[in-house]
């Protein structure tokens, strides 16, 4: 090897997958993107081609890996949309259904059966979820059902589950490991968080075949190595782990307290609770922050589906913008919402009120609203999400002092301001944005002994702005008394 050790991390979003490069001090090497097709193919429906996701990750790592000389990498961290389902033939490595995306709401009305049968309390109690479509179990579930075969070749051991996590561990492996992580298995809606397995109560009750699951593994540890014909060479895999945990990975929130905020496609609030699993009274989740060592770090978080998605929606539904860094400009000067206010439930709303059969809609148009009412109401609504997450924390007994925030989103300091100018707590902005990616590379990076422990990833951690609420109490009781409003027409359908 010749120069420094590189760390490969493959981001594999909602939207678009990442390969980003990064040496031992967090810094990135090389980045590259691509989006990839959503498809809609019936109201609350959302999926994906999962070949054009391998495509896609195929892509993006071997143009980042031109950039430097391939052997410097030591090792590949994944870290991927959570709870997004494929089903594949294990002989032949095909997808046997579309990906169902974690957005995806096809399943509302068996999880309302479900929660009529009175069971949701004992999921709730042994994988610290609700019952909700969002969630991987149903989806599976829907799989097994409706595509032709599928419940045959899972009875047989010729069907193989996974998160997208697993889907690309398969292939990168050549099919030879079959696996995910602790936190990725948390969200499945199928795995006791407090035993640290499958079980076999929820298998059960899903009708879902122990067969098909992968083998959980902590957060970074040896997941195998890449076909030699994928990069030319076989490359270690280390580290693995759901998108919002790799975040607060890569923001370096290791003590209990600390908390992070990711603004991506939707946004997600995780707060460490350390060694015990917290039981949220509002409707928080339970969830498993990271696994090391086979010791279970515990975290709470709230999960809102639509954040980055409501900027997008602006470009590419509406027309308003070319890009999404033009929604700086255009709140920056509407100096007032005008009573504008965008409810984003496009599919339903998420954390605290989880209500799947809402929908979005937008309150307050007159003649003069324009596209910068509309810029301002879709980052509104972010901050106004966060607000009520962070209320519900609240209410459990939990009332931070700083916000750690990431994602694409946080860039536009309009944003930050005014979320911390709702939220009313300071936010901190890192360095390094892409703290999902890079939370997975400091996995890869500890499993592969370029760390010693979780002390010398944290001194990478570096502030690079700060933002302080600076909003009139009078004003922020207006706005969220507006926003509280137009989310009590959504959730009761009185639109």
């Amino acid at each position: 090897m010749t120069g420094e050790p590189m760390l490969l991390a493959i981001d594999q979003g909602t939207t678009s997958s990442r390969a980003i490069l990064f040496s031992k001090d967090g810094r990135a090497h090389a980045t590259v993107q691509q989006e990839f097709k959503q498809h809609f193919p019936n109201d609350g429906w959302v999926e994906h081609d999962a070949e054009d996701i391998w495509d896609s990750v195929l892509s993006v790592c071997r143009d980042a890996l031109a950039q430097i000389s391939p052997e410097n990498v030591v090792s590949i961290g994944i870290t991927n949309q959570r709870e997004t389902t494929v089903a594949w033939d294990r002989t032949t490595g095909a997808p046997v259904y579309n990906a169902i995306v974690w957005q995806d709401r096809r399943t509302s009305a068996y999880c309302a059966d479900l929660k009529k049968q009175g069971v949701e309390a004992d999921v709730t109690a042994r994988t610290g979820l609700l019952l909700d479509p969002y969630f991987s179990a149903t989806k599976l579930r829907w799989i097994l059902e409706n595509v032709e075969g599928a419940r045959e070749k899972a009875e047989r051991g010729d069907l193989a589950f996974g998160t997208i996590d697993s889907f690309l561990l398969w292939r990168l492996t050549g099919g030879k490991v079959h696996a995910t992580d602790a936190t990725n298995a948390s969200r499945t809606n199928l795995y006791n968080i407090h035993t640290g397995d499958w079980d076999d109560t929820l298998l059960r009750l899903f009708n879902i075949p122990r067969t098909v699951l992968p083998e959980v593994k902590d957060s970074a540890a040896d997941y195998g190595v890449t076909d030699a014909e994928i990069f030319g060479h076989p490359i270690p895999i280390g580290g693995i782990a759901g998108d919002q945990q790799a975040a607060a990975f890569g923001q370096c929130c290791f003590e209990p307290g600390m908390i992070k905020s990711t603004y991506g496609t939707g946004c997600f609030v995780l707060l460490n609770t350390g060694k015990q699993a917290v039981t949220s009274r509002n409707k928080l989740l339970t969830t498993v922050g990271y696994q090391l060592n086979g010791e279970t770090t515990y975290a709470s978080e709230g999960s809102i589906f639509v954040a980055g998605a409501a900027v997008q929606w602006l470009r590419d539904g509406l027309g308003l913008i070319n890009t999404a860094a033009e929604t700086q400009r255009l709140a920056s000067e509407t100096p007032d919402n005008h009573g504008v206010y965008l409810v984003p439930a496009f599919t339903g709303l998420g954390a605290p009120h989880w209500d799947p059969d809402a929908r979005g809609a937008i309150f307050g148009l007159t003649r003069d609203t324009g596209a910068g009412e509309f810029a301002r109401a879709a980052l509104e609504s972010v901050c106004y999400q966060t607000h009520d997450l962070l209320e519900a924390m609240a209410r459990d007994g939990v009332h931070p002092t700083h916000l750690r925030v990431d994602g694409g989103m946080v860039a536009n300091d309009w944003l930050c301001q005014f979320l911390a100018d709702i939220v009313n707590i300071d936010v901190d902005r890192p360095s390094v944005l892409e703290t999902t990616a890079l939370g997975a590379a400091y996995l890869a990076g500890l499993q592969h002994g370029l760390y010693q422990d979780l002390d010398e990833i944290a001194e990478h951690w570096n502030l690079q702005a700060h933002f302080k609420a600076k909003m009139a109490a009078t004003d922020r009781d207006r706005n969220l008394a507006g926003w509280q409003h137009a989310v009590s027409k959504v959730v009761s359908q009185q639109v």
